[in-house]
């Protein structure tokens, strides 16, 4: 009896332990989707959630290793502006001015009277203000400004210099274990080529990085008088040129006219000429031979 007993109080514990995981399973059923078909989805792993997945779209995709982005780009960039202004050297010491200001400088420079020309060189990033404030300073006539993307160079020179480097230090191990005099003079001899070879890497990486750093404004300035009289010029200038080109084009007609005739007069003008001055020779008159009676003078009259 008391094993019946046992075996009834064991089989009431088993079924109790079964209905609790039963309800902790439907619960866990109930709160997964359900597919069309009646099948419960299974859950997607490593899926975003709502928010994660609307800030995954707005963010961009980065750039691919090895190619720089946009913002990246090493840029060489030049400028060019005309002006005019009644005073020329008070422009310019205005333009030093505003080149100092700007943490810039001047290069080269000619100044007269009438017209002078000069170079500003400032920081890429003040380019534009710089140019700006120029513009202010006088008529303005011509303002152009360009730029040169060297990106793909400095990549490849910091590509050089990184391999150089090495090949450097390499040599310097070999030259730091080399035991004979032969072997330690052309250890030398080839470290000193490629030491040559890396500091030339160094200085056109230096230049390359200077050109980007720094940006250069060739400026023209003329007196306003100066312009006035070149354009009153430029109409008579004009016109002597067109007359000049007009007469060009006729006397280079003219030539190929007669280089095309020169054949026939050589072959047909002489022996025609030839021809003309003989039979001209032949029907020219003989002389008198002697004087008419009528043509002697007469004889005075006897006394």
């Amino acid at each position: 009896m008391r094993k019946r007993l046992r075996w009834i109080a064991a089989a009431g514990i088993v079924l109790a332990l079964a209905g609790c995981s039963a309800n902790d399973s439907s619960g866990e059923s109930a709160a997964m989707p359900m597919s069309s078909d009646g099948k419960q989805a299974a859950p997607k792993q490593g899926a975003p959630n709502q928010d994660s997945g609307g800030k995954a779209g707005q963010e961009k995709a980065p750039a691919p290793a090895g190619q720089p982005g946009v913002t990246d780009r090493k840029l060489v960039r030049t400028a060019s502006m005309e002006l005019t202004t009644p005073n020329v050297a008070d422009l310019i010491s205005q333009v030093r001015v505003i080149t100092q200001g700007a943490a810039g400088y001047t290069g080269q420079e000619s100044t007269q009277e009438k017209r002078a020309t000069i170079s500003v060189v400032v920081p890429s990033e003040r380019l534009d203000g710089v140019l700006d404030q120029l513009g202010r300073l006088g008529k303005l006539v011509r303002r152009e400004a360009g730029a040169t993307d060297v990106t793909e160079q400095l990549v490849d020179v910091d590509s050089r210099l990184a391999t150089q480097r090495a090949s450097v230090e390499r040599i310097r191990a070999l030259l730091a274990r080399a035991t004979s005099i032969a072997e330690i003079t052309s250890v030398e001899s080839e470290l000193t080529n490629r030491e040559a070879e890396l500091e030339s890497l160094q200085k056109r990486r230096e230049s390359l990085a200077g050109s980007v750093a720094m940006s250069t404004i060739s400026l023209q300035v003329k007196a306003e008088e100066v312009v006035v009289a070149e354009e009153s010029r430029n109409g008579f200038l004009d016109g002597l040129a067109g007359g000049w080109n007009a007469f060009l084009t006729f006397g280079g007609g003219l030539l190929v006219v007669i280089g095309a005739m020169a054949p026939f007069v050589l072959v047909f003008g002489i022996p025609a000429a030839a021809l003309v001055w003989w039979l001209r020779k032949r029907r020219r008159p003989a002389a008198p031979a002697m004087a008419t009676a009528s043509d002697l003078p007469s004889a005075p009259p006897l006394d």
